[in-house]
């Protein structure tokens, strides 16, 4: 029998319902349908009750999460590397989180190739990343702006691997279920027909939390506030972003015109949600992908979002619509120590309360029309079997390509420069 290719992974915890954690889990999943690799993951970006290695039943030996703080430290990696011999590291999410990672090429890369999978919110090309870029063997991008980032940015290896959802979980569901559920979960509904907007975010500053209810008051003060109400899946107190129940209660919005959804949910659960919802929303002003609003229109539910990032290239293929993109009313360039410069894009408060209104007012059978439209965008662009298929590819030619350890090809830990 071949020996397995063994891949370390760092990420969220793959089993966290975090959407780096998500695709980590995806991407895991269809490697191992496979029966050609096996994995240990250092699960990281969450608290742990205790740091005793996991196996998951289904798969025994061939995937084993070390929780570690953090995303691990060059210590545990070190150690990781020494005992476990992977063949292959695969990290992901934010590249500020991983200087330390690539400070140690020279120890990682003779050994072992090293795969990326990168997400970049918005230009001016980062310039200040090309470093990390290219101290990798392969870059993979997220949303089409990432690709075209690393592509005008470095001579790395380069490959376009959206995100995906699994369409068969997240789907619409029959409309008498849906009817049962809202009925069990809104029974004290003044208006029973009132429109629902979701929304499905952490509550942080860049994802505009309070801005929108806020914004969403003065939709309600315009068409009624019996006749549209907001669930918000979050945190209401998450200390990176505010305090969301004050602010519904200064704004007097506590008769059930914004809701909270506190609770962690399996996923067919929050696929329920995104079809008792009209509209799913996303107005942050700096987003990567976005992964609600593809999950949302998976469910054939219209999306409202910020044309920024990965969320404008769900909203529309280019012809048709799949909801109202708007666009940013102000880019202001922010930065900090470890991201000299990028734009920031806002909205327009009184152009958002009028896409609420103008979705509103669109027809049943015009927003339905949107939604089917939305499930064929996904299908066809984020589909879970290319998303598998392509890693399944990507990770097969890498370990071919590259080799591991004493069969090591293709790495070399010196250039020529001019002077």
């Amino acid at each position: 029998m071949n020996k397995k290719i063994k891949v370390l992974t760092l990420s969220d915890h793959p089993l966290s319902p975090s959407g780096v954690g998500t695709q980590t889990k995806y991407m895991i999943q269809a490697l191992l349908s496979t029966d050609k690799f096996k994995f240990v993951s250092m699960g990281g970006a969450i608290k742990h009750k205790n740091y005793q290695p996991m196996k998951l039943e289904e798969y025994g030996d061939d995937w084993v999460v070390h929780p570690v703080d953090g995303y691990g430290n060059p210590d545990v990696l070190r150690s990781m590397i020494r005992n476990e011999r992977p063949d292959i590291l695969w990290f992901m999410t934010d590249p500020r989180f991983w200087g330390w990672l690539w400070q140690m090429e020279d120890e990682i890369r003779p050994l072992m190739p090293t795969v990326y999978y990168h997400v970049w919110d918005n230009y001016p090309y980062p310039g200040y990343n090309k470093k990390y870029y290219d101290a990798n063997d392969v870059v993979a991008t997220i949303s089409k702006l990432t690709d075209d980032v690393v592509r005008n940015l470095s001579d790395v290896e380069c490959i376009h691997i959206p995100h995906a959802v699994d369409t068969e979980v997240f789907k619409k569901v029959p409309d008498e279920n849906v009817r049962e559920f809202r009925t069990k979960s809104f029974q004290n509904e003044a208006n029973p027909e009132r429109m629902i907007f979701f929304w499905n975010n952490r509550n942080a500053r860049r994802k505009q939390s309070g801005s929108l209810i806020f914004w969403f008051k003065e939709f309600l003060d315009r068409i009624g506030h019996e006749n549209a109400c907001l669930i918000m899946h979050t945190d209401p107190k998450d200390n990176h972003g505010q305090d969301l129940e004050a602010i519904v209660h200064e704004l007097g919005l506590t008769e059930g015109q914004v809701l909270f959804s506190t609770e962690k949910i399996p996923a067919d659960a929050l696929s329920m949600l995104y079809n008792v919802a009209d509209c799913t929303i996303n107005i942050s002003d700096a987003e990567g992908f976005g992964l609600a609003t593809l999950e949302s229109l998976a469910c054939e539910t219209p999306i409202i979002v910020n044309m920024t990032g990965g969320l404008q290239e769900q909203v529309t293929d280019g012809e048709e619509w799949f909801g109202i993109g708007l666009q940013p009313s102000s880019r202001s360039i922010i930065g900090s120590q470890d991201i000299p410069w990028i734009y920031e894009d806002r909205i327009n408060g009184p152009e958002f309360v009028d896409s609420l209104e103008k979705f509103y007012n669109t027809s049943k059978e015009a927003r339905a029309e949107m939604g089917a439209k939305g499930r064929s965008h996904v299908m066809k662009n984020y589909n879970f079997d290319n998303f598998n298929n392509k890693w399944i590819e990507v990770m097969t030619d890498i370990h071919e390509k590259h080799g591991s350890w004493d069969t090591r090809r293709n790495y070399k830990s010196w250039r020529f420069e001019e002077l």
